[in-house]
């Protein structure tokens, strides 16, 4: 059900970017004002795993579908224990219609403080996002009140997400355990971890402990870890010194695999560079070729920085390439037990198409 705006009186907000373009609209969730990155998502559903996903940690995200908000929140489907993305741009808002929602999408932004805005053009400024790269903005939903030339001032001014730890704000902070059984004892760092990556290291016999993103590598051998997993995180991940030492530390005395942020820190840590992508991959759709199977997988992805495929040091082999940009996507090396993937395998709801990675884990762990 679409919303009646006049019936609605929402309250107008707009989005002021770095490069002085302006998105007037209404304002549907917090009546506050942030700073973030913004970026797009390709995904047509999936709202409540975007929302949750703690890579999205200092980021507006632009939905391109038109259409948001239509089947509410189904709080089973969250991907996390909080929303951690900085503000939500959609086209359409609308009521939920669906059995299964427990509270709206409306609601579900208000309770965590986090603003959204609806009623913009969301087809140009993605045009724009692509021809310009991802931009910082002010997103301006609260009463004060702030002229356009001020907002676009503080977009400008802020630090933005390049050198920054944001895995440390997002992290739960404390080792916790996610199951208690499982025939591997695997030890999972939370850099910003989905749970249904956890969900599907439990389905293939592991036992997860959690650690924090900074946790002491030297504790967790004392574990006596079967396995190492790197999660998924937001931000640049140069600029986690602590967790690429991790990484060295751990290469060669037990099989370590990594997702996404994960994989760019085991990347660095054997000696890859890491750089920026220009708007970076934001969706459900990717496509990707793994090298060694000669199949082509279809992927979920979120991630800004990618591995320079131009620069892989000689002891990785190179596994999975984008079909988009032909951009690394998979790595092994070539004499340790060690393998990450720049996307999501574990995607909730999907594709499933690279569940096979767990098992890869798995069976490393046996050996």
């Amino acid at each position: 059900m679409s919303f009646n705006w006049k019936e609605k009186r929402l309250k107008k907000a707009f989005l002021a970017l770095e490069n002085g373009e302006v998105f007037k609209g209404c304002s549907f969730g917090a009546c506050v004002d942030k700073l973030g990155e913004t970026v797009f998502n390709t995904g047509m559903s999936g709202y409540e795993g975007i929302i949750s996903d703690p890579s999205y940690a200092g980021q507006f995200v632009s939905l391109t579908a038109p259409e948001i908000g239509n089947y509410g929140i189904d709080l089973n489907f969250l991907e996390s224990r909080s929303l951690f993305l900085n503000g939500l741009i959609v086209c359409n808002i609308n009521e939920p219609s669906n059995y299964s929602s427990q509270i709206s999408l409306q609601d579900m932004l208000k309770q965590h403080n986090i603003p959204a805005i609806t009623g913009i053009d969301v087809r140009r400024l993605t045009l724009m996002l692509r021809e310009q790269g991802s931009l910082k903005g002010f997103l301006h939903c609260s009463d004060e009140n702030i002229s356009i030339e001020e907002a676009v001032a503080k977009a400008k001014a802020w630090e933005g997400l390049d050198n920054q730890d944001y895995a440390t704000r997002v992290t739960a902070g404390k080792v916790f355990k996610w199951n208690n059984e499982g025939t591997y004892k695997v030890v999972a760092y939370d850099f910003g971890i989905k749970y249904n990556i956890l969900r599907s290291l439990a389905a293939h016999d592991m036992q997860i402990t959690c650690v924090p993103a900074g946790y002491d590598p030297v504790k967790v051998m004392e574990m006596k870890p079967d396995g190492v997993f790197l999660s998924n995180g937001p931000a640049d991940p140069s600029s986690l010194y602590y967790a690429i030492n991790a990484a060295k530390y751990f290469t060669g005395k037990v099989p370590l695999m990594g997702i996404c942020l994960g994989h760019q820190i085991m990347g660095i840590s054997a000696g890859c560079s890491c750089y920026r992508l220009k708007f970076g991959h934001h969706g459900l759709n990717h496509p990707v070729k793994n090298l060694i199977t000669n199949q082509v997988e279809i992927t979920s992805q979120n991630h800004n920085f990618a591995l320079d495929i131009k620069n892989i040091p000689s002891c990785l082999e190179i596994t999975h390439i984008n079909m988009n940009d032909n951009t690394l996507e998979g790595i092994r090396h070539k004499t340790e037990p060690f393998f990450s993937v720049q996307y999501h395998p574990e995607a909730a709801p999907g594709p499933n198409d690279s569940l096979y990675l767990f098992e890869t884990f798995r069976k490393m762990m046996e050996c």
